[in-house]
């Protein structure tokens, strides 16, 4: 098949890439041309495992194309739309992009009779968008044209989208077209994961209300860790044992110092918006952000209750390992309050580097080495479950630190561990 992506973020570029890898024809949309020559060379702009490979395999073979205008739309079959949805000030979800990327597609539509085009929206989106950007397409492309729109939204996770997006739990398809469902059917049929048809509402909702389970289940474990704080209890322990029942199981019930990231946050707060819209009692979502929020602030406390000094190194910026992105990071919360209180910080991320120093600039120091950032430091700080820091020396870190005082945001380390090797170990909802 001929397909067209329209943006090429962590959503468009995984989606081109691996639908190229198939052996489609994959014409990828951007608007910024240094971007798009980047893209050219085979700089995939963003750090993903195995997307740099995938990319210049396939440009390679000739098989994606980077593009700045959207000649391609009129010979595509499937147009997929891909463009941020970030939230606005009370929440609500920006569709100022898809819409304007919605009007670009309608102009450049094919006005063959023999030809069908799928106007699939891959963004995230609140219920009822797709009937707004088939009425925007309507308008804006003469009647004869035959397309239909679809909503087939992605549960990719950064870190591993590559093989999320090829070993899919469920492939998701929602449209009122009949002939639409078997394209994107026939689309996906190298995709071993189950296959869901569907209205373009439910379809919209699915994505919402898998995100806002997972976000519930961070909160939770981070609400039910303020108890084992208050009582002396140990929340791993607890957890463990609750999540061995196999109505509850443990995956992503993990605490911390909360959740972070492009997907969580914005996605929460768009379906609390629309719920209002509804008139919907949404008291129980908020709670969720409520308590992320919390456990944030309680990971602060702890670090200027407990310090031992104001020179400190933070290792982990990225709001998940395996990953550049810094949106809604819990390290940039933390980071902003420390420098607020005079602390002086050392950072190290394996990949996040550049991303935090365009927002801190020389406000803090920035090292390509764990074991340097924490030389001579008051303490350490962990905010990403970076493998690396699992394996780490620690005896060699608790003979580079001036003092050895470990705040940990993500319970790496055994607690009998760290007090055999003397360490000062804080975590979370642990004693």
């Amino acid at each position: 098949m001929t397909l067209t992506v329209v943006g090429h973020g962590y959503v468009g570029l995984v989606t081109a890439c691996v639908f190229a890898d198939f052996g489609n024809t994959v014409y990828v949309i951007g608007r910024n041309e240094k971007k798009i020559n980047e893209l050219r060379k085979g700089n995939p702009l963003i750090y993903e495992p195995g997307l740099k490979e995938i990319l210049q395999r396939n440009l390679q073979a000739k098989r994606i194309f980077f593009r700045l205008d959207y000649t391609s739309v009129s010979q595509s079959e499937i147009v997929f739309i891909a463009v941020g949805t970030p939230p606005k000030e009370n929440g609500e979800a920006d569709l100022s992009g898809v819409f304007e990327v919605s009007e670009k597609i309608a102009k450049n539509l094919s006005k063959k009779n023999d030809h069908f085009t799928v106007i699939s929206c891959k963004s995230t989106v609140p219920v009822g968008t797709n009937k707004q950007i088939e009425k925007i397409i309507k308008n804006h492309t003469p009647k004869r044209v035959n397309f239909a729109v679809a909503s087939c939204p992605e549960f990719l996770r950064e870190g591993s989208a590559i093989s999320d997006t090829l070993n899919a739990d469920r492939v998701v398809i929602g449209s009122e077209s009949k002939k639409a469902i078997e394209i994107l059917l026939e689309l996906h049929k190298p995709i071993e994961g189950k296959k869901i048809v569907t209205d373009l509402s439910s379809a919209e909702l699915i994505k919402y209300t898998a995100n806002a389970m997972l976000a519930t289940k961070v909160s939770f474990a981070n609400f039910i860790s303020f108890f084992c704080e208050k009582t002396g209890a140990d929340i791993e322990t607890v957890l463990d044992a609750v999540g061995l029942d196999k109505r509850i199981g443990r995956v992503f019930m993990s605490p911390g110092v909360g959740f972070g990231g492009s997907c969580l946050p914005k996605d929460v707060m768009a379906l609390i918006s629309t719920g209002k819209k509804l008139n919907i009692d949404v008291s129980f979502l908020e709670a969720v952000v409520k308590i992320n929020s919390q456990a944030k602030k309680n990971f602060l406390k702890k670090i200027l209750s407990n310090h031992q000094g104001k020179n400190l190194a933070i290792w982990g910026l990225a709001f998940k390992p395996n990953t550049d992105d810094i949106r809604f990071a819990p390290s940039l919360f933390i980071i902003e309050k420390l420098l607020e209180n005079d602390f002086q910080l050392t950072v190290y991320d394996q990949q996040a580097l550049l991303n935090v120093k365009k927002i801190f600039k020389d406000k803090i120091r920035y090292t390509k080495d764990p074991y340097q950032a924490i030389k001579e430091k008051d303490g350490l700080v962990i905010l990403t479950e970076w493998n690396e820091f699992r394996q780490v020396d620690l005896n060699r870190v608790r003979s580079l630190l001036k003092k050895p005082v470990i705040f940990d945001g993500r319970n790496l380390y055994q607690i009998s561990t760290m007090k055999k090797l003397g360490f000062y170990y804080y975590s979370v909802g642990r004693s």
